[in-house]
């Protein structure tokens, strides 16, 4: 079983339906969804909303290894991707060896707001966070505690690892960025993290094509489903 969790944001709600299905759809092994969504989280995520947040889940993505009660495997996932490969061909590069695998890039965002007037950070590892591969086991210093009160650079830079040792890297087709990476001829997963297609004034984004196809095929399914 693939455990997938996926941040969710209120603003970006079919995203993340979109987004599970482009995974389901393609994905040769069973995928099981979790939705980091606040309400489900009451009692176990209680810090106030940072200023520098764009997103409701900028913090509960830390909370996965333990949802997973610290065992197994799992992935997280930012809301606004998509997949364009089989999830199984990512979930296959799990390695015992780290805490941890993202997609290491390079990022420096020159802008300093980005969709719905949300600032923009720049820090070190930007945007490794936004896919990664969790060895829940070796993950045990983010318990509620430890996610409710650490500085974001302390949770998204990692500094709960003992070393970046226990970070290993991703392919980055797993995690291309649009409108900042090269092109790719084959990408596996693409993030729209200047803001997805499902907003009006992004409509001609990167991918957005494959989006909307994404998202015309998911509604034909349930619209073939209500007639059954």
């Amino acid at each position: 079983m693939i455990r997938v969790f996926i941040g969710y944001d209120g603003r970006e709600s079919t995203a993340l339906y979109v987004l599970q299905h482009s995974i389901a759809r393609r994905a040769s092994a069973p995928v099981a969804f979790v939705p980091l969504m606040l309400s489900s989280l009451e009692g176990v995520f209680t810090r106030p909303r940072d200023p520098l947040q764009s997103t409701d889940f900028s913090f509960t993505r830390f909370l996965t290894p333990y949802l997973c009660d610290f065992e197994g495997w799992a992935l997280f996932m930012d809301c606004d991707m998509l997949m364009l490969d089989d999830i199984a061909k990512l979930w296959a590069l799990r390695d015992e060896r780290y805490a941890l695998q993202v997609v290491k890039h390079q990022h420096v965002p020159k802008e300093t707001t980005k969709f719905l007037n949300e600032p923009q950070s720049k820090y070190e590892k930007k945007n490794w966070s936004s896919v990664m591969l969790m060895n829940c086991a070796k993950c045990r210093t983010l318990t509620p505690d430890y996610v409710n009160t650490a500085s974001g650079l302390q949770l998204h830079q990692f500094k709960w690892l003992d070393n970046d040792d226990l970070i290993g890297e991703l392919p980055h087709r797993w995690n291309h960025l649009v409108g900042y990476d090269a092109p790719l001829a084959n990408p596996g997963n693409v993030h729209h993290t200047l803001g997805g297609p499902y907003y009006d004034e992004l409509r001609n984004t990167g991918y957005a094509a494959e989006w909307f196809a994404e998202q015309a095929n998911m509604l034909q399914v349930t619209q073939r489903a209500k007639k059954s």
